[in-house]
This record gives structure tokens, sequence and C-alpha cells, in this order.
């Protein structure tokens, strides 16, 4: 292939080429400046609108404020753990921007985890108080005496909305946002934070290993990655719009991707945030998107499927926006509907939980989605070039060490300053001399765009939501009829690039294969699994097939599955 190496940086000529910077000085600030700077330079800027209610920068500044003082307060100090549980909402930011103000670690999680595994992240992660949403308030106060947990701080939807009580109501056994951010003075404590060495997030993931860990971001890894996503084009969208212009804000913000391409790269450039607190909620989505124009739509590949699908939806009124796709793979039919329905071009890019997330983006299509056609290919079905100062190599999958030939499949391995600290507790736990080992299959071709070959083994991708198989099978496992069981993901021909979960089951002795004890199963699945990592489909083999090393051959059964669909002409 030309004689080119990872080593030579072919995407740098790209780089060259766009005229856009390579390298950046990257501010060494505590992540919650972002909100400081931009209430400094433009207080009375929209930072966010919820149900049709608006908060300025100056409003965001002060109840944050009034949460770290009321924190500090409680005893939390430098170093600590504090739950953030949140649905997108204003107390979503109060909330995680308030415990960074407080010196405190923030450990996200998502509104959406059954009670064992929303049990085992509070243990794990050593929180001391929860900020939760009312829903999920019983569960979490039933936690108290198993964790670490002193205090639980309850919210409802309705907070922070033009329906809200006029009053905060009396939560039993927990205290209220609305009456704690009453009740403190807008005066946060003064800690020094190191950014580059102090965490300000843990996120908990399956990893590249499928057993969920607690990814470790630092300030300095988290504001990083706002500029190696958006810098390169901020000159031509995002600097001339400071403080007057919006972000589509339906990418869930407990997931990395929200957090970082919708969230931060807003308060970055002190732009409004359109809060969803429903990613499924096309109707609200389209809505906001007509009546505020955004700038920026960060979405995942469903969610623009959904428009494409909707009544009464006119894609036309994206125009002036530039809507980038992340978290699942973008199908190359669904990029070009787009573009001739809505007359813009989805970009998309790649990222993971542990490289705070974006490592790659195809600029090329972000700066013609802006109106900036340079006239050069876009390659659609790639994930694009390296983000500014990364590093990205392919190596044998066998060896780990061995650089594959340009062109060749093989592990895709990076290195950069979004690169984790490490796994909680130990920092560089999980990298190996810096190195991120991604678990993805991935190629390089020679103008140095990269492309996803396949997805880690046991990783299932349903619309973005990553979904792990071992979690899965452990479930399965726990019902009293199965003796063996596997999970695995079947792609869906409804929405493609996506996946169903299938579960594959080898009964025990003395039980007998029905429709009865297929629902039974399912119903105990959905009893301890997020709605999204339920099977859709039970199937009984009278026995499962196995490796070499007696483990259930995972793939086989997907192979299998695959040539059955095409066979019945539900994939070409």
């Amino acid at each position: 292939m030309g004689g080119v190496t990872y080593s030579d940086r072919p995407w740098l000529k790209i780089y060259e080429q766009i005229g856009l910077p390579y390298k950046f000085d990257y501010p060494k600030i505590p992540l919650f400046e972002l909100i400081d700077r931009a209430a400094a330079e433009y207080p009375n800027s929209k930072s966010m609108v919820y149900f049709d209610r608006e908060y300025t920068y100056a409003q965001l500044k002060e109840y944050t404020d009034r949460l770290a003082n009321a924190l500090h307060r409680m005893g939390i100090k430098k170093g600590d753990v504090v739950g953030v549980q949140l649905f997108n909402s204003p107390q979503f930011l109060i909330g995680v921007y308030g415990v960074l103000k407080a010196g405190a670690i923030v450990a996200l999680m998502s509104p959406l985890l059954p009670k064992p595994e929303l049990e085992y992240e509070l243990s794990t992660s050593g929180a001391r108080i929860h900020i939760t949403d009312e829903s999920r308030l019983e569960e979490v106060k039933e936690m108290k005496g198993r964790t670490k947990l002193e205090r639980i701080i309850a919210t409802s939807v309705k907070d922070f909305s033009p329906s809200e009580d006029p009053e905060p109501p009396e939560v039993p056994g927990a205290l209220q946002l609305r009456k704690v951010l009453a009740e403190a003075q807008p005066s946060p404590p003064k800690v020094e934070i190191d950014p580059v060495e102090d965490v300000a997030l843990l996120f908990f993931t399956g990893g590249s290993t499928g057993i969920p860990k607690g990814v470790m971001l630092t300030h300095y890894n988290l504001s990083t990655n706002i500029l190696q996503t958006f810098g390169p084009t901020a000159a031509g969208m995002l600097e001339p719009n400071k403080g007057n212009f919006s972000v589509m804000g339906c990418l869930p913000f407990f997931h990395i991707y929200g957090f970082t391409c919708a969230m931060n790269v807003a308060l970055y450039w002190a732009g409004c945030i359109l809060l969803v607190p429903d990613a499924r909620d096309t109707k609200m989505i389209y809505e906001l998107l007509v009546k505020y124009r955004p700038l920026l739509m960060p979405g995942v590949p469903t969610q623009f499927m959904r428009l494409l699908q909707e009544k009464g939806v006119d894609l036309s009124e994206l125009k002036g926006c530039v809507p980038y796709s992340g978290a699942a793979a973008l199908p190359p039919e669904v990029s070009k509907q787009f573009e001739e329905k809505a007359g813009v071009l989805v970009s998309e890019g790649y990222g993971l939980s542990e490289t705070s997330p974006v490592t790659h983006s195809n600029f090329v299509a972000i700066l013609k989605g802006a109106g900036l056609d340079l006239g050069m290919p876009v390659k659609i079905g790639s994930i694009g070039i390296p983000v500014p100062d990364t590093d990205v190599k392919i190596v044998d999958i066998e060896t780990g060490t061995k650089e594959v030939p340009v062109g060749e499949p093989g592990e895709m391995i990076i290195k950069g300053p979004q690169v984790m600290k490490g796994y909680w507790p130990i920092p560089g736990s999980g990298l190996r001399d810096g190195w991120l080992y991604t678990g993805d299959v991935a190629k390089m071709d020679e103008d140095g765009y990269f492309y996803i070959v396949d997805r880690t083994k046991d990783m299932i991708n349903v619309s973005g939501l990553k979904v792990y198989g071992r979690v899965v099978d452990d479930v399965l496992y726990e019902h009293p009829a199965v003796a063996k069981a596997a999970a695995v993901g079947i792609p869906d021909p409804e929405r493609p690039g996506s996946e169903r979960v299938k579960a594959f089951i080898e009964l025990k002795e003395g039980y007998e294969p029905s429709e009865e004890l297929k629902q039974d199963i399912i119903r105990h699945c959905r009893e301890r699994l997020p709605p999204y990592a339920v099977p859709k489909f039970v199937e009984f083999r009278k026995e499962l097939p196995l490796t070499v090393t007696e483990k259930v051959f995972k793939r086989k059964l997907r192979e299998e599955e695959i040539e059955k669909m095409k066979k019945a002409g539900l994939l070409k």
C-alpha cells in the first residue's frame, strides 16, 4: 500500500489540505470554569431551555455555586464521590457542576439502571451523597445501609420547568434539591484543583472486556476533548456565534457522548442547550429544531432514522444546522436519505468512554454540513481521521504489538491527552504504556481515514446503547430453568446499524421448551436489566455449540442467525 505506516500519520495531510490545526495549547482548567467563564463573558445569554423555561448563564452559575456551598457544608471535600443519576434537565447541569465546584468527583449513573447495577455502582464508587430522580428514591434509600451513602438529594422532572410546584415538596428520607439550593449561599468553597491529575468524572462502562468498570476521566481529559472535537472547525462555526447559538440536547448526558459533544461543547462556547429528557421524543426534538434552529445537533443513527420516518416532519427545517452521529455505525443509506431530504450532511465520528469520548472525526463532512464545501471527497462509512494530538495504530489481534499493514484489519489502539487516567481506583490500569486497546477491529486507508470493521465480540449495540453480553448471560443463568445461555446481538432489519438481543438457551433436565417459558424468561430479564438490554427473542436448543475451551461459541450462533435471516429475505 505504498509503504505508508501509522507512525507517518497520513491523516496530517488532510489537516494541511483543509487548513485545520493539528496541535493545540489546551488550557489546564477545572471543568467547572466552563460555566464561570461563560457567565463572566455572557451573563445574560441563554444557557439552557427546559420545557420553554429559559435560564441565563448568570442563573446557572448561581445554582452551581449554591449547590457547591451546600455540599461543602454537608462535609463533602476534595476527592469525595457524589453520584448523579438524572435525565437531561437543569438539575443535571446543576448537579454535575455543583459537585465539581465542591472539589468532588461525579459518579455519573444512568437513570435506567436496574436496581442491582445501581447498587453495584454506588458501592464500587463509594459515593457519600447521591443526587437522583424521585422515581428511584425508594430503591436508593434501601441501599444506604449497604453502601457508603450518607445523604440522598432528590428532584423530579417537573422541577425547574414551568409546571414545577410553587414550593419544593417534602421528600421523606431525602433532601429536596430546590430546597437545598434555596437555603445555601452562592459562595462555593475554594478548592485547589490539579486539572491534569484530579479526576472529575467516574463513568461506568464495560470497557474492552465486557465487565463494568469505573472509567476515571480528569478535568483535563474532558476539557481537552472539547477542543480536539470542535477546535479545528471552531473558527468557521462556533467562534463567530459565541454566546448566541444553541445545541440540541437530545443525547442522554449520562452517556459520555452527550456529556461532551452536546453539553460541554455548548458550555465551552457559551451556547444554549435545548434540553430533551427523553431521547426517543422525536416530536419534542422537532419542535425545538423549528423554534430555536440549533447550530449543532449531535445524535445517534436511530434518532436520525426516526426524524426521517416521523410524519409531519419537514427536514428542510434543519438548514443551517450541523448534525453529527456517533455511538453506533451510521448506515450509508441513512446518511444519503438525510442529505436528500434535509439538504445537510450527517457526519460520523468515533469514541469510547475511556477517551472522553472522541478519538476520530470526519472534519470534511462536518465542514460540508456547515456549508463549507472544500471540494474534497466525503468518505461515507468512515469514522474519519484522528482528532488533534491523537495517535492511532492498528495492531495484530493475536499479539497486540505488531502493526498490521495499512488497509488490513486489526485491533485499534489509541494514545492522546483525552485517554483516561485508568479504571477506578487504580491510575494506569487498563492501559499498556499509555495506549488504550479499544477491543474494536478497524482498518485505515492510505489517506489516514479509519473504518470500523467489527465490534468487541461480546458487546451488543442497541441503537447506540451498549449491552454487555456477559451481564445478560449472568441474568439468564439466574433463571431456574437455564442450564447454559448465550446472549448475542443480531442485526435489526428495521434499524440498519443497530442490533437486537437474542438469547440462546439450553434447558435444565426436567424443563420443556414452551412459549410460556420463553415469556417467563423475558419477564425475568425485564425485572433485572435496562429495557434496551432485554432479549427480544429466546430460542431453545438441545445443545449450545462450544469452543475447544468449552465456552459457548457465540460467534457461531450469530453467524447461523445471520444466515437464516438472509435466507428469509430479512437481510441482503
